[in-house]
């Protein structure tokens, strides 16, 4: 999938890859896409509870090799 602003947060551990990403998304359009990158175990978890409480929408997330993928859709 296609995204405007990438993100990487690996080896930050809650809450930075939160308060980044919340800083990202702020100056983004409503619409357009984020991609994250992150290390932080919790970071599934965590960014499913951000979405919900926020308002934007978690588009994809994914594991590989210790590494997550989020998407998220700025609202």
């Amino acid at each position: 999938m296609n995204f405007d602003v990438e993100l990487d947060v690996r080896q930050l551990e809650c809450p930075l890859p939160i308060l980044r990403a919340k800083k990202s998304l702020s100056v983004m359009s409503s619409g357009q896409v984020l991609k994250i990158t992150a290390t932080d175990k919790k970071s599934p978890d965590d960014f499913v509870d951000f979405c919900s409480k926020t308002g934007n929408e978690l588009l994809s997330s994914t594991e590989q090799g210790g590494e997550f993928v989020f998407l998220i859709r700025r609202r």
